[in-house]
């Protein structure tokens, strides 16, 4: 290649190569190492950033607190729920309703599981069951063959095992309703409170205080017994059975028979008599399943907590600050000691066309051609002359690449003064 300037020697190729080099082939990475440091950037935490970092936790422990709270309050402050029992005098008890039968001469026995029930069950008397009591699916088969006539208060949780021919079909809200019925027991006390569960009327049966096409309380004969169910309890409670026919109606349903077995739950912490094969649901305490109810919540909401999205990037200090003369001295050694004068030419042409074709005017993807063109007409050139020093073979010794660095460097400022 031509030497345009004649400029030779071997003690400025490093230095020449290495600063037109690293202002050709990186110069932003120059200008950044070459940033001075304007201040500290201080890493004690703040309140923002506690706060950002603790609320997780804190939420967490909230919920789990309003969890407990809450289970508290609506377990009655860790009492028993005795909702219909004859024994109890609360407003959810049933204790009035017994007096009022036993006043009548209805002999009331109070049992809490399956299997004295069933003994107690015997012909000429009724035995009243309600939801709330946790039938086992062999507990419900053995009540279904007793042979005293069958109260069923609420859906119940076994159905259609105690009462073979009932069907719910959905529910309906408590309020006082007619009879409208020619049920004895209903037509009797007249309006009373009811809803809850809708059942229909089976072939044979009576339907009382109906709800839509369904009714609330229904009674039919199954064989030698008579089957009642009646949607919900709350007209049998001490709150209730003041109002409208409630009290009528409870005693007339209940009080049918000279004997009335009143199966209810047994107390907490006692587990109902085995009456036959339990399942392993049966078997776990209420207040397990609670527990793990409350265990599950609070795995997913430390899962979603610690699952969250990451924060924004943190500027780091950099911990030693390079000049930017030193890097590109630096990569020119390297360039040197490799003889890579084929990539430091390359290195040297592609910066000075970054820097130069868009003073020319011409779009960066514009050949070989129309820059050649370009810069001969600007800087008066020959054209042979800069096509050799754009798009030439790589110099073969170190004077060719200083000598290439220099030509270079004469057309840019030539381009930048025209």
């Amino acid at each position: 290649m031509n030497n345009p300037t004649g400029t030779t020697g071997t003690t400025g190729t490093a230095d020449t190569t290495g600063t037109s080099g690293a202002r050709a082939a990186n110069p932003a990475d120059a200008g950044l190492a070459a940033a001075p440091v304007t201040g500290s950037t201080s890493v004690s935490p703040t309140t923002a950033s506690l706060w950002r970092g603790g609320r997780g936790v804190i939420l967490v422990a909230l919920i789990v607190v309003a969890a407990a709270v809450a289970g508290v309050l609506l377990g009655g402050a860790g009492g028993p729920d005795r909702r219909l029992d004859p024994d109890d005098t609360s407003l959810s008890g049933a204790g009035a309703l017994a007096r009022l039968l036993e006043g009548r001469g209805v002999r009331i026995t109070r049992v809490t599981s399956a299997a004295d029930a069933r003994a107690a069950a015997t012909a000429g008397s009724t035995l009243l069951v309600t939801d709330d009591f946790p039938l086992t699916a062999a507990d419900a088969s053995r009540l279904a063959g007793a042979p005293a006539d069958l109260l069923l208060v609420g859906a119940g949780r076994r159905l259609r095992t105690l009462a073979p021919g009932l069907l719910a079909t959905g529910e309906a809200r408590p309020r006082s309703r007619e009879p409208r019925c020619a049920l004895p027991a209903a037509a009797a006390a007249g309006t009373a409170h009811l809803g809850g569960t809708t059942f229909a009327v089976p072939r044979g049966g009576t339907g009382c205080y109906p709800a839509g096409d369904d009714s609330t309380l229904v009674a039919y004969r199954d064989g030698d017994r008579t089957v009642t169910a009646v949607g919900d309890g709350d007209f049998m409670t001490n709150l209730r059975l003041a109002e409208d026919g409630d009290a009528a109606l409870a005693m007339n349903l209940a009080g049918a028979r000279p004997t009335l077995v009143w199966l209810v739950p047994p107390p907490p912490g006692e587990a109902p008599a085995a009456s036959g094969e339990q399942g392993l649901y049966d078997l776990v305490p209420p207040g397990v399943r609670w527990a793990a109810a409350q265990l599950a919540l609070a795995v997913v909401l430390l899962a979603l907590w610690r699952g969250r999205r990451l924060g924004p990037v943190v500027a780091e200090r950099l911990p030693v600050v390079v000049r930017a003369a030193e890097t590109a001295e630096g990569r020119a050694r390297l360039y040197r000691a490799r003889r890579a004068r084929d990539r430091a030419a390359a290195a040297l042409r592609e910066g000075f066309a970054d820097r130069v074709v868009p003073r020319l005017g011409l779009p960066s993807a514009a050949g070989p051609d129309a820059r050649v063109s370009a810069l001969a007409e600007r800087t008066g050139q020959p054209a042979p002359q800069v096509a050799s020093a754009l798009y030439g073979p790589p110099p073969a010794d170190d004077a060719g690449l200083v000598a290439l660095a220099a030509y270079l460097d004469i057309l840019e400022r030539q381009v930048r003064d025209s």
